[in-house]
């Protein structure tokens, strides 16, 4: 085994005992009626995704989880996720038909364990976090992924959380066959963690997913940058600062920030004054985004 491995085995090990994850069952655990099993998973998963966000998502993207916890769609929506138990996500052959299925199925799982886990104000409330997100759990294909390891293992392509500073999975994982390759930047504005900081939540599909991604990108960026004249300052979003990295650091930071905005004349301006421009970052709201 290698050091990396063994190191982390040790950051697992470690945070499991803090957190008690390894003592909490997967959410979609159920037992599955061979005659029930959903031939094309991905497709009924979007499709569930779709109405829940339909009957329970207001315009402001603030989901009424208390609805939705009593509600028949979410008794339904339980019987689908079971299915992932014995779906094989390599059986996903495009890239965009991968990239859809695992962002889908993240937000859907941060909804699930908001109300599973019984969260009340924010998915930060306890341990900064790391609890909760080690703790929303599905099994997929007999594999317990939690919400960490779908961001930081499959979509960011085991980059692994920025605050651990190594790989989310060992290299004789069998997950790394799920890891989607090369990196898609543009997952950092489609993925929603139930705050009220996050990019809103939307089904991506397949077929669309590139002009999704594009406008979920676009919409974020020209709602989150803000600019303060008097101090030639731009304000934005804290994800550029700990996912710095996934845009080649500050200055890719601020190469990308640009690359997107619409307002012409800013960034005009931010060009021609680009040595001049300072960049901070926003805090985060965690504050659940919806009612419990």
């Amino acid at each position: 085994m290698t050091n990396l491995n063994v190191l982390i085995n040790m950051r697992e090990s470690i945070l499991d005992t803090l957190i008690g994850a390894r003592r909490i069952m997967a959410l979609n655990h159920s037992e599955i009626q061979q005659k029930s099993q959903i031939e094309d998973p991905a497709f009924v998963l979007r499709v569930a995704l779709q109405d829940l966000l339909a009957g329970f998502m207001d315009e402001q993207g603030q989901i009424n989880y208390a609805a939705l916890k009593t509600s028949p769609a979410y008794v339904a929506f339980h019987d689908q996720t079971a299915q992932l138990q014995t779906f094989d996500p390599a059986s996903l052959i495009t890239r965009d038909a991968k990239l859809a299925f695992w962002i889908n199925l993240y937000n859907m799982l941060i909804m699930d364990a908001v109300i599973s886990l019984n969260v009340k104000t924010s998915v930060a409330e306890r341990l900064a976090g790391v609890g909760f997100f080690r703790n929303a759990t599905y099994n997929i294909a007999g594999y317990r992924l939690s919400a960490d390891d779908i961001e930081h293992g499959i979509l960011r392509s085991n980059r692994g959380h920025p605050f651990f500073y190594s790989p989310q999975f060992r290299s004789d994982d069998h997950r790394l066959n799920w890891v989607i390759k090369p990196f898609e930047q543009r997952v950092h504005f489609a993925l929603n963690c139930a705050s009220r900081s996050c990019p809103p939540i939307r089904a991506y599909s397949a077929e669309n997913i590139d002009d999704q991604l594009a406008m979920a990108l676009r919409n974020f960026v020209s709602k989150d940058v803000e600019f303060i004249s008097e101090k030639e300052m731009i304000r934005i979003s804290s994800i550029f600062k700990w996912f710095a990295g996934d845009f080649g650091g500050r200055e890719g930071v601020v190469d990308f920030v640009f690359a997107n905005l619409d307002d012409q004349g800013l960034l005009g301006w931010l060009e021609a004054n680009r040595d001049r421009v300072k960049v901070s970052f926003k805090p985060y709201d965690w504050s659940l985004n919806g009612k419990v």
